[in-house]
């Protein structure tokens, strides 16, 4: 087994190399501009740290958000062509779920908290780091202050709103190498793992001008 693992869901551009006993290379950035700049060298640099080509690679696997829209759409796709061009499969993992392994919290409950922008939060409520209980879900912070108030909350949407994750900690941004993790354990076990298709949650920032007008002749 050699999973190659990757998400642009957050501002991070995150990549890894996992063989089904653990990572073998990996790869981070934090630049919530360039997620299509600079995968694909990350995905470049991992195999060359790791030895091996490309088509050693035996299944891919993708962050599938929650995230904004822009983002979230370069690892899909770039995860969707890996996996059309090698001839192997393709799987999903919830953006969240790979920060909730991460965080090392063991004993839950605890809240995982990304940002969704327009002053809302991506989150969902964990058991421990390998159980999750509600979400994702995307809401203003004020909004579900009472429903996760006194619990540990990990991630950067957490560190924004210390009004209401008063207890928040690390990771800020998934890692590759802990969905990576998740994956292989599902295969091991002959879990499902999901479809990689994206987590929006909501519409896209982008829309079309209202009243545009057609310029092309009819």
């Amino acid at each position: 087994m050699l999973l190659l693992a990757l998400d642009t869901a957050t501002p991070a551009v995150t990549v890894a190399l996992h063989d089904g006993t653990s990572v073998v290379a990996e790869s981070s950035q934090v630049d919530a501009r360039r997620h299509g700049e600079l995968l694909l060298p990350a995905v470049d640099r991992v195999l060359a740290d790791a030895g091996v080509r490309l088509d050693a690679v035996t299944a891919v696997v993708t962050g599938v958000g929650p995230g904004p829209y822009t983002g979230l759409r370069v690892g899909l796709m770039t995860a969707d062509t890996f996996g059309l061009a090698l001839g192997v499969p393709v799987y999903g993992v919830c953006t969240l779920d790979g920060l909730a392994y991460a965080s090392g919290v063991e004993d839950g409950p605890f809240v995982v908290a990304t940002d969704a922008r327009r002053k809302e939060v991506y989150w969902a409520r964990y058991d421990d780091a390998r159980t999750r209980v509600t979400g994702p879900a995307v809401d203003r912070p004020a909004d579900i202050a009472e429903q996760v108030a006194g619990l540990p909350a990990v991630g950067a949407g957490a560190t924004l709103y210390p009004e209401t994750f008063p207890d928040a900690r690390g990771p800020a941004h998934v890692a590759a190498a802990a969905l990576a993790a998740i994956a292989a354990e599902k295969l091991a076990a002959g879990e499902e793992l999901l479809e990689p298709r994206p987590l929006y949650l909501r519409r896209p920032d982008a829309q079309v001008p209202k009243n545009y007008k057609v310029v092309t002749p009819k």
